[in-house]
């Protein structure tokens, strides 16, 4: 079995025994009527993302974003750019440092301190989120090889891209429930496909990536009557309350809702990865921002 399959499986049996979350079955096939394939983005926002340079430059910049593509739950803390939030306050600092540098080179990114990155992301140095950044961009510099791009084009597929990348400790993305792992790998999956929205790889397999689980898509789906959450879960959620990354909770709302938009998109007649894209920008919308979503603090998502 591929990780893909392994992620599959494992949030489907999370899913089936459930206990704090439900996904709406009978609410599915009127859903995916709504769902609009054509809807998803074809590239990258350039208003908030680097789109310009050579392909070894987009490819640095695409992998370097989602390196640091994580840290929702410490997000209320950060120093938000004017109408943006905390993941594309992130995407405009490093843009901001691509436009003006170019690329980091590997060695230089080995060395990468707190300091340097939260300046470009007009935060604070001491920030817990800058220190773990600056490791996850250490990470890359040190594993990563010469080039981006052969990073990005090394492997055949994105499902290899992925395993490639689900080896490195700061990709790691598997919780435990009731004693059995369950991988989401939500980070080490968005690569590919970003570097396809960026132009800069083409995989024969985007199609066999599961959505990127995350916090937004599990609250576009709750909202929108796909998922139930019990209402203590709820009530927690609405205060502000952190969960505890691994949690019973946090697991069950990261694997029902990957498991659920498996069926929504299966219904739909559409890749899962692009129905998370779908969903994600919808989450971007007014009347998702007014409610809290779950939060946690972790380098998952």
């Amino acid at each position: 079995m591929t990780l893909v399959d392994d992620i599959r499986a494992a949030c489907e049996r999370v899913a089936g025994r459930a206990r704090h979350v439900e996904i709406a079955h009978e609410a599915i096939p009127s859903y995916a009527r709504t769902v609009e394939p054509a809807g998803a983005p074809d590239s990258l926002d350039p208003d908030t993302h680097f789109v310009g340079g050579s392909l070894e430059d987009r490819a640095a910049y695409t992998i370097a974003l989602d390196a640091i593509n994580f840290g929702s739950g410490w997000f209320p803390t950060l120093r938000k750019r004017d109408g943006r939030s905390g993941y594309f306050t992130v995407a405009a600092g490093l843009r901001d440092r691509f436009v003006a540098h170019g690329p980091w080179r590997p060695r230089d990114l080995a060395r990468m301190e707190p300091g340097e990155i939260a300046a470009w992301l007009g935060q604070d140095p001491g920030h817990e989120l800058m220190r773990l950044f600056a490791a996850a961009l250490r990470e890359l510099g040190e594993r990563m090889g010469s080039s981006y791009l052969a990073l990005a084009r090394g492997p055949d597929t994105a499902v290899a891209l992925a395993e490639r990348l689900a080896r490195w400790p700061t990709w790691r993305d598997v919780s435990t429930y009731d004693g059995e792992e369950v991988p989401f790998f939500k980070r080490a999956q968005i690569v590919a496909a970003d570097l396809a929205l960026a132009g800069v790889a083409e995989y024969p397999d985007l199609d066999d990536l599961t959505i990127f689980a995350d916090n937004l898509v599990p609250h576009v789906l709750r909202l929108d009557g796909l998922l139930r959450f019990e209402s203590g879960l709820v009530a927690r959620i609405d205060r502000g309350e952190l969960l505890e990354h691994g949690s019973p909770e946090e697991v069950e709302i990261r694997a029902c809702a990957l498991h659920a938009a498996e069926l929504i998109a299966a219904e739909a007649g559409i890749a899962p990865a692009r129905l998370d894209h779908l969903l994600w920008n919808r989450g971007q919308g007014p009347h998702y921002k007014a409610s809290p979503r779950h939060r946690a603090r972790t380098t998952a998502y």
